[in-house]
């Protein structure tokens, strides 16, 4: 469907509707929907999006194109659609407080530069293609999530916690599960991403741990740093080059 005109670009309606059966023809000005005004790619993705049942990773897979390219282009089909979240898209949000090491190379500092290159907001998507939306602490050092509701919040450096256990496993870590074992047990030891976060914030053996791998594993995905695998996190070629 056409939806602006090829001389000024103004909105085309359609003003006439007619039967193929009998040839009888309405006219009028009958406006498009929005998604009558959709491109072929956007609408190709809306339709993935729909069989996959909102799963990113299957319409990444369906696509064959990278999350990222999934990514932006729901993004642009969210803007097309006018379903953006406006009063999130307008929020400005507080940095002066954050401080970036541009020649960095730690998980944290990489983070916080692509934060706040992206205004401070962004969203990012679980191993289940499910939306977090991440947002620059006013005092740059922390961040917080909709999916993470906690005090104190969760500061940059625990990127670099995750970091530095992948690279003493050969560059890969099992995720692990803090919310069915306690510190220290099997599923929730020093050697899992759980387990190393949990003792970053003073956590000792024995004591039940908050797990919040699924957003922080959504976020180093993100920025390039890990594979968000099923079960375990592994450093991505780039980030070990």
């Amino acid at each position: 469907m056409i939806s602006k005109c090829p001389i000024c670009e103004g909105p085309l309606t359609i003003s006439a509707l007619s039967c193929t059966c009998c040839g009888l023809e309405l006219k009028n000005d009958f406006g498009m929907s929005q998604f009558d005004c959709l491109s072929s790619e956007q609408y190709t993705l809306l339709i993935s999006f729909l069989k996959c049942r909102g799963n990113l990773k299957e319409v990444q897979a369906d696509l064959k194109m990278s999350f990222p390219t999934v990514k932006k282009r729901l993004d642009e089909l969210l803007t097309a659609l006018k379903l953006n979240d406006e009063e999130k898209e307008q929020k400005e949000m507080d940095m002066s407080g954050m401080k970036i090491d541009y020649t960095s190379r730690k998980a944290s500092e990489i983070i916080k530069r692509k934060l706040k290159e992206a205004g401070g907001h962004v969203t990012v998507y679980t191993a289940r293609g499910l939306p977090c939306e991440i947002y620059a602490g006013a005092d740059g050092k922390s961040f917080t999530s909709d999916k993470l509701p906690l005090t104190p919040p969760y500061e940059y450096t625990v990127f670099d916690v995750i970091v530095e256990l992948l690279k003493k496993q050969g560059g890969r870590a099992r995720k692990g599960n803090g919310r069915n074992f306690k510190l220290g047990e099997e599923n929730c030891g020093e050697n899992t991403v759980v387990g190393a976060i949990a003792i970053s914030r003073g956590k000792k053996t024995g004591d039940s741990v908050f797990d919040p791998v699924f957003v922080i594993a959504a976020i180093l995905e993100w920025a390039g740093i890990v594979i968000n695998g099923r079960g375990e996190l592994i450093l991505t070629e780039e980030y070990r080059e």
